[in-house]
């Protein structure tokens, strides 16, 4: 039976704002990246998310990015040098590692947010300071990331297990990476169409490009964004869909084939 990961990036609710509905995507997700106070969230959102993931048995990672509250940490930043981000990383991992221990609890994963993420795809000194970045902390832990590019060649120069990841509510374009959130489309909001999209995903063991080209790739997780407005509705569509066709959900650690 075909076993996959659920996940959603959750915690990016901060002070008064409130962003999602996190403890209604814990219940539907086999594994949470948690913002790391960054792009988003702060130490009481980090602690309560971390403890709802526990209570409901599921994996937590990390999810850092670029120090850019303003922008959600979605706008590029410029001239920091490979090295200097590898330690900004360095510190979010810190932050969740030990907020999962103070509630009992572990880190299993590292997902990048955002610019971070993008840029790293694109840069390999910079997927090479990351990918050891990560390895200093705890050389056990997954790096979550889109493959084919060099966040997933350092990753597995570092010695790292990788689990490649689609997304379920965005769309691709030719370079097999999401299309900026801008362009028409590049977001997804429509439940059932997400979860056909999924389906068809792990079905295929690839992504389809806007145009409806397939780029094969293995498909270990899936996300759905907590901060799209009908986060949760697609989720549920999506692991109805899932388990409907016999598809296992697993958290991420348990995932054989890493």
């Amino acid at each position: 039976m075909q076993e996959i990961d659920l996940n959603s990036d959750l915690g990016e609710s901060f002070g008064q704002f409130t962003v999602g509905n996190d403890d209604a995507m814990l219940d539907l997700v086999s594994s949470a990246n948690v913002a790391c106070g960054f792009h988003a969230g702060d130490a009481l959102v980090m602690h309560h998310t971390v403890t709802q993931a526990k209570a409901r048995g599921l994996d937590v990672g990390a999810h850092p990015g670029f120090l850019d509250l303003w922008g959600f940490g979605r706008r590029g930043i410029q001239g920091d040098a490979p090295r200097d981000v590898g330690k900004i990383v360095i510190y979010q991992l810190g932050a969740l590692r030990a907020m999962a221990q103070a509630c009992g609890h572990r880190m299993t994963h590292v997902k990048l947010h955002g610019a971070m993420a993008t840029q790293a795809f694109n840069d390999r000194a910079l997927s090479a300071a990351i990918a050891a970045a990560i390895h200093s902390v705890d050389p056990e832990l997954i790096w979550v990331t889109t493959p084919h590019n060099h966040s997933e060649r350092e990753a597995r120069r570092a010695g790292l297990r990788v689990a490649c990841e689609a997304f379920a509510d965005r769309s691709y374009g030719p370079d097999g990476l999401t299309l900026a959130r801008h362009l028409p489309d590049a977001v997804i909001h429509d439940p059932q169409r997400a979860a056909q999209r999924a389906l068809q995903m792990v079905e295929e063991q690839g992504i389809r490009t806007q145009t409806g080209e397939k780029i094969a790739m293995p498909i270990h997780t899936l996300c759905v964004h907590g901060d799209n407005p009908q986060g949760v509705e697609i989720t549920q569509a999506v692991r109805h869909a899932l388990t409907q066709a016999g598809v296992t959900i697993t958290p991420i650690s348990r995932l054989s084939g890493l």
